[in-house]
């Protein structure tokens, strides 16, 4: 039995989707999320986190028609950079998968090799070998 352990503090990026489901399964096999969590009933997912493998991850959950919505983000206006130490394998498993090619893969003038896509809810994802700056110790 592997031992589960809390990630260290990290920033979670956050979406909404019309079809949370299927836009679960869609990143799972199209970028190789791994479901960690999925609470909701039915169609309807309350809150959802799919963690990133090398580290980091998002969270997501379904739209909500609610005026009072306190975290109302709208379906498909999402965009993250994912770092990935095989963007050519990525690349060619988002294809398989369905996903929009939005820039084919590259290299950048910053170093790194990069592709982006648009999932079948609309958001923007770029995948790329670049990790930022490096700095200093935290402390």
């Amino acid at each position: 039995m592997t031992e589960k352990t809390t990630p260290p503090p990290q920033v979670w990026p956050t979406l909404r989707a019309r079809d949370a489901r299927a836009l679960i399964r869609f990143l799972v096999e199209a970028f190789g999320f791994t479901e960690t969590a999925v609470y909701g009933e039915g169609e309807h997912v309350a809150h959802a986190e799919l963690a990133w493998p090398p580290g980091g991850g998002i969270m997501l959950g379904s739209h909500r028609d609610d005026p009072d919505d306190p975290w109302a983000l709208r379906p498909g206006t999402f965009g993250a950079y994912v770092v990935t130490d095989d963007p050519d394998g990525l690349h060619d498993r988002a294809l398989k998968a369905g996903a929009t090619i939005v820039q084919e893969l590259r290299e950048t003038d910053y170093g790194s090799r990069d592709f982006a896509v648009r999932d079948p809810e609309g958001n923007l994802w770029s995948f790329g070998t670049y990790r930022g700056e490096a700095r200093p110790p935290a402390g």
